[in-house]
């Protein structure tokens, strides 16, 4: 006999003895006492037994193993609830902040950044350690591109001085599982970054009658 069953027994026989009992209190004399006390014993385990019957106690220790449960999440409904995992993409900073007119400027930047939120990507801005004195002529680092830009200081990096952005874009976008936004098409990188050869994986960008295009198909 399963728990459901047991339990089920048990409520009957509370039940019908409360009633019986109640039923003694009312007939004979000077039981004032024990309707009192019968009377609340009797509609409890009635409240119980029909709470148990109809499935109304479902969810906790005394529910129905065999009743109808709501059906588990389907894996669209789990991936709704689910955080999902942020689509990275890393820029390279000093190209695309000569994308407009050839000169430096942040405009393209902002601008790229701008874009790829709107289309739902994770971007982050690497830069050779001579940008910030080719736009503003002083070394500029990490925090303050990253007001500049409306980035976390941990979304931008600033390259030490004598070190090629190249190889810390590559090894970001490789780490992140990103594409990279950058018309460099790192042809001096293939041998030991060969993704950079795959179609999409650099998104192209530039100006077209002084509108920002990406090409992120």
């Amino acid at each position: 006999m399963g728990g459901y069953a047991r339990v089920m027994i048990a409520l009957v026989f509370l039940f019908v003895a409360s009633a019986f009992g109640l039923g003694a209190a009312i007939i004979l004399p000077d039981q004032l006492d024990f309707v009192m006390l019968a009377g609340p014993a009797t509609l409890a385990s009635l409240w119980l037994l029909l709470r148990r019957r109809f499935g109304l106690l479902r969810g906790t220790a005394f529910s129905n193993p065999h009743a109808p449960r709501d059906p588990p999440p389907t894996r669209t409904r789990r991936r709704l609830f689910s955080r999902a995992k942020p689509k990275w993409v890393v820029i390279d900073g000093s190209n695309v902040m000569h994308w407009k007119d050839g000169t430096p400027q942040l405009e393209p930047v902002q601008a790229v950044v701008a874009k790829l939120k709107a289309a739902g990507f994770a971007p982050g801005v690497v830069f050779d350690a001579n940008a910030g004195h080719k736009l503003t002529g002083k070394y500029k680092h990490d925090h303050a591109f990253g007001q500049l830009l409306g980035l976390p200081e941990d979304r931008v990096m600033v390259v030490s001085k004598g070190s090629p952005a190249d190889p810390t874009i590559l090894a970001a976008a490789r780490d992140l599982g990103a594409r990279i936004v950058s018309n460099d098409r790192f042809r001096d990188w293939t041998d030991t970054h060969p993704e950079v050869a795959k179609p999409g994986h650099v998104i192209a960008g530039g100006y077209r009658d002084g509108q920002l295009w990406l090409d992120l198909a």
